[in-house]
């Protein structure tokens, strides 16, 4: 069956650009970012107004794709407001850890190349799709990413170990899964001054230096065992952890792969140990456990950035437009936490469309933003 044909987008379908008089000035020291390229000094969609005709795509639902938006740009309200021209389709594309919890993973995004090139790839990897991994730093207690780095699905330079180590900052608690199990890394984070807590492979082997006593709420947790080890003792002096490596074992649900389709888990088969190497010596075994089960936070936001903001489509082939596209993205993410002091949900964000496109007053609005504020008062005193 062929799709139905889209209504022409009109201008009564374009509502909230009041906002974006907000936004302008904080985007306008982007406008001439790019235009070293441009020598015939003809440009006539600018940077800043890019990143507003994207954010103009993550917030109305009207606007569904890189052809909606070029036909949006048409409209002469959207074009007082945000300042721009019409667009052409081919236009770029826990209270007791005192350093900010971070979580680190990285996400796949495809793109569908023009044909020719679909074509080739199909013929010579077998799909005619292009792979982009998001290298993503995301912040527990805002919950919000603050970095996100965009690379071509590969090993080497572009490897997730690769590009936190090149991202680390001080004053943070890297929260992380076994694929960025590595010496070096953990080094240099320590170095940097900050900390990690970081899943082990089930057949990591290490040899016990210390055996630490379990207290009752550890049990409770479902801590095995807790000790500081000695790691990589195969290998040579420099390719060893040089500061102390504490082992934190927690019970889980031991599983094997089978294929997500098949009834089974479609991750690394699991002994039913999780094995929690951190550097962090003082913070009790419990809460070691905790800070690690956080990790489902970064995949809810994978889910709410594919799903929810639209970014599984992506509205560009090339490396430089799927970053504007993510760092606009974030934005969003940073304005919906902005505008009702909490995390952003998918309620929420339709809440905000509905507002956007007049269906919502802003009366409704604001009573589902205290509803919800009314709810986190409530669980916190529970």
């Amino acid at each position: 069956m062929s799709r139905k044909k889209r209504d022409k987008i009109k201008s009564r379908d374009i509502t909230g650009l009041k906002f974006f008089d907000k936004l302008a000035p904080l985007l306008q020291r982007l406008e001439e970012v790019g235009c070293e390229r441009d020598r015939a000094g003809n440009r006539e969609l600018h940077f800043d107004q890019y990143c507003m005709l994207i954010l103009l795509y993550l917030f109305n639902p009207i606007v569904t794709s890189l052809r909606g938006i070029q036909q949006a740009s048409e409209l002469d309200k959207v074009q007082r407001k945000l300042g721009c021209l019409r667009a052409s389709l081919g236009s770029p594309r826990l209270k007791d850890i005192d350093q900010t919890l971070t979580l680190v993973d990285g996400t796949l995004v495809a793109a569908l190349p023009k044909l020719m090139q679909a074509s080739w790839l199909k013929q010579t990897t077998g799909s005619g799709l292009v792979k982009w991994r998001l290298h993503t730093h995301f912040e527990v207690d805002r919950y919000v990413p603050t970095r996100i780095d965009v690379t071509p699905d590969g090993g080497g330079e572009h490897d997730e170990r690769a590009v936190l180590e090149r991202t680390i900052e001080s004053d943070r608690l890297y929260v992380m899964d076994r694929g960025y199990a590595k010496f070096a890394l953990f080094n240099r984070i320590v170095a940097a001054k900050s900390s990690y807590v970081c899943r082990l492979r089930d057949n990591s082997t290490y040899g016990v230096t210390e055996e630490r006593p379990l207290t009752d709420a550890d049990r409770a947790a479902g801590v095995l065992s807790d000790q500081v080890v000695r790691l990589g003792e195969t290998r040579k002096a420099e390719a060893r952890p040089d500061h102390p490596i504490r082992l934190v074992c927690v019970k889980c649900s031991p599983h094997t792969t089978r294929g997500k389709y098949a009834g089974g888990s479609s991750g690394v088969d699991s002994d039913g140990i999780l094995r929690i190497a951190t550097n962090l010596l003082d913070v009790p075994a419990e809460i070691i456990g905790l800070i690690f089960s956080w990790r489902w936070a970064i995949e809810i936001f994978f889910r709410f950035f594919k799903h929810v903001l639209g970014c599984r489509h992506l509205l560009s082939h090339d490396e430089n437009g799927i970053e504007i596209q993510t760092y606009c993205a974030i934005i969003a993410c940073l304005l919906i936490s902005l505008w009702t002091g909490r995390k952003p949900t998918l309620r929420t964000y339709e809440m905000i469309c509905f507002y956007f496109c007049g269906l919502a007053s802003e009366e409704e609005l604001l009573r589902h933003i205290a509803k919800l504020q009314l709810q986190d008062e409530s669980a916190s005193k529970n």
